[in-house]
């Protein structure tokens, strides 16, 4: 069924009508969306939180006790002592005294729009606007009631198999678009063929002839515009036909640059939770939404354009992209990359949360629950590595002239950004990436050593660091109980192994969203991360610690297991150090510094040695047999 349309925001008065030319009120609902409300309010009105909304004393009236609120999510004030509501604009007019037309003009700067040009049918267009909603909201009804009806058994049986229930039905009006080229207009009998074409739900021979449905036989799944209205709709086919998608076509309405679906409903959940996260389709949407994740919206079948990272960047400063786990869906994270660069602005980023090979939300969802995403989106990899390591990845980087060619490359891309800040600190950001990997000069990197013990080859040093950090992990896996006590510990170790990462993560999540935890259930969620292979015990390759042996004192191998997890976090604090300070030496060489590149080696050197008696402090924790194997190595 057709959701009902948003609470009405007060416009500040209709816009003038004189001179030919009018502001749609689509225009204004953008430049609404666009604005920070308690931001533009707090410039002169001293704002403290208050739950979800702002309070303040109110400039309208004399008062003592704060009885005036923002709300961000409404886009709206109020105050409870004078009665003053309204939105953006109003604020403006009324506040500071300026006409309708300033008041638009100073909000539509900042917001990154430009004002209509003067347009005398511009009064026409937004009546017809609102003859083709009224046609789409109706087909949206109709197409609901179908999927009910005799004829969307198919339909649901799909929707049933895709494990998607009735609420999620409800929720975003799915429907069902019966087979036959003439079922929708009969229905829509109150509705002109002529309109129905131009609402893109008929489609106009070329010839000329009668018009026929554009959708049959298909999983109907509106699309609605950030009030709530139905502005055009996707079709699904359910057999193996082709395509597997139908869009609604570009309409007065629609939009898809600039559209994204589930904006209605996702934007206040996106304020609430501090982040909104962008996935390849519609039923990705749902299954997420249904999980219990709302803050999820879509593209309409492109990639995400510069108009719908605005969209998304007026909600949060950084989004999380969380495309389908296959070559396509990676070649859609970097067309978004790339694409974003231009319009990045201080502040302003996207992430990139990079799903298990062959998966996408809806498996993930699926198999594991809401959990099982929050792990894959837990540590999203910033723009700039993604860009940096597809660039890097691209060829063989074992001659001078290709490392060359890599940095000539990623000169370019930081020079794309429009913003000169952002373009500086991009530059400088893949020259530090470039460094951590080849180094300004080969012989003296392998002395600053940046975020790993460089210690030995195989049996060395840092093998038996990382059979550290792995028992560590599985012992907090078999005490479930520990994690929380645990935790700030846990967040601090130092890993550097992709599997032993998302280990970490999925242990924290499980911590953070579960506090009846057991054994059971966190190894249920650590298989469904794809962490199977890291679980089982192999006592030819990893320490035998008390805490992983059957018939240990349980008082005993707890107290082994906290102590472990203590010195690995001491010794991952030391690796952040020497990390900063690993930047801090990449800069004195480019600057040619040759003062501050000793004394920070120095430094680094200090931090290694006191990093490398924390791990001799670790290993002292051993059993005599796997010191025998430390010293043999």
């Amino acid at each position: 069924m057709a959701q009902p349309a948003p609470a009405h925001r007060d416009s500040g008065g209709l816009p003038p009508r004189s001179g030919g030319g009018t502001l749609t009120p689509a225009w204004l609902d953008e430049l609404r969306a666009r604005t920070l409300l308690s931001a533009l309010v707090g410039r002169t009105v001293k704002l403290t939180k208050a739950g979800r909304e702002f309070k303040g004393c109110c400039p309208f009236h004399q008062e003592k006790t704060p009885s005036f609120y923002v709300n961000d999510e409404k886009a709206f004030y109020h105050c409870f002592g004078c009665g003053a509501h309204g939105d953006a604009i109003r604020f403006l007019t009324e506040a500071r005294g300026l006409p309708f037309l300033d008041a638009v003009k100073e909000l539509a700067g900042p917001a990154g729009l430009e004002l209509p040009a003067p347009d005398p049918r511009a009064r026409e267009r937004a009546e017809k606007a609102g003859g083709l909603i009224g046609a789409t909201e109706a087909a949206a009804v109709w197409f609901a009631t179908q999927l009910d009806g005799i004829e969307g058994a198919a339909a649901r049986a799909y929707l049933d198999r895709r494990g998607l229930g009735q609420h999620a039905r409800s929720a975003f009006g799915l429907g069902f678009a019966p087979d036959g080229r003439n079922r929708l207009a009969p229905a829509l009998g109150q509705h002109k063929p002529a309109e129905l074409v131009e609402a893109g739900l008929l489609i106009q021979p070329d010839g000329g002839g009668q018009p026929y449905d554009r959708f049959r036989g298909r999983l109907m799944i509106p699309i609605r515009d950030a009030r709530g209205r139905v502005i055009a709709f996707g079709g699904r086919v359910m057999g193996d036909g082709e395509p597997k998608y139908l869009n609604s076509p570009e309409t007065p309405l629609f939009d898809k640059g600039r559209t994204l679906f589930n904006l209605d409903r996702a934007a206040p959940a996106a304020r609430k939770a501090g982040r909104v996260i962008v996935v390849e389709g519609y039923l990705d949407v749902i299954a997420l939404d249904q999980a219990g994740i709302a803050e999820v919206v879509a593209p309409l079948g492109t990639a995400l354009t510069e108009a719908q990272m605005a969209r998304l960047w007026s909600l949060v400063d950084d989004p999380i992209l969380c495309f389908d786990g296959d070559a396509a869906g990676r070649k859609a994270s970097l067309r978004a990359a790339a694409r974003a660069l231009p319009v990045l602005r201080p502040g302003k980023t996207l992430r990139f949360a990079l799903l298990p090979p062959g998966k996408d939300p809806d498996d993930l969802v699926r198999e594991g629950g809401a959990e099982a995403l929050e792990v894959a989106i837990a540590d999203p990899v910033p723009l700039d590595r993604l860009l940096y390591e597809a660039e890097r990845d691209a060829g063989d980087m074992a001659r001078p002239e290709a490392r060359a060619g890599l940095r000539a490359r990623l000169n370019e891309l930081a020079a794309s950004c429009g913003d000169r800040l952002v373009a500086e600190e991009y530059r400088r950001g893949f020259t530090a990436l470039f460094f951590e990997d080849y180094g300004w000069n080969k012989g003296e990197r392998r002395t600053i050593a940046s975020a790993a013990l460089r210690l030995a080859a195989d049996e060395s040093r840092i093998d038996l660091y990382h059979h550290c950090l792995w028992a560590a992990l599985k012992g907090l896996s078999q005490r479930p109980q520990l994690l929380s006590a645990a935790m700030e510990d846990l967040l601090a170790l130092r890993i550097d192994q992709d599997d032993l990462r998302r280990w970490r993560t999925a242990l924290c999540t499980a911590a953070e969203r579960g506090t009846d935890l057991d054994v059971g259930v966190l190894e249920a969620i650590l298989m469904t991360t794809h962490l199977p292979e890291l679980l089982t015990v192999n006592l030819h390759k990893h320490l035998r610690f008390s805490f992983l042996r059957p018939g240990t004192d349980e008082r005993q191998a707890v107290d082994q297991l906290v102590m472990l997890v203590k010195r690995l976090a001491e010794e991952g604090e030391l690796a952040e150090t020497e990390r900063v300070l690993d930047a801090e030496l990449v800069v004195a060489v480019n600057a040619g510094d040759q003062d501050e590149y000793t004394h920070v080696s120095a430094e680094i050197a200090d931090i290694r040695a006191m990093r490398e008696k924390f791990v001799d402090e670790a290993l002292a924790l051993l059993p005599e047999q796997a010191e025998q194997v430390a010293v043999a190595a």
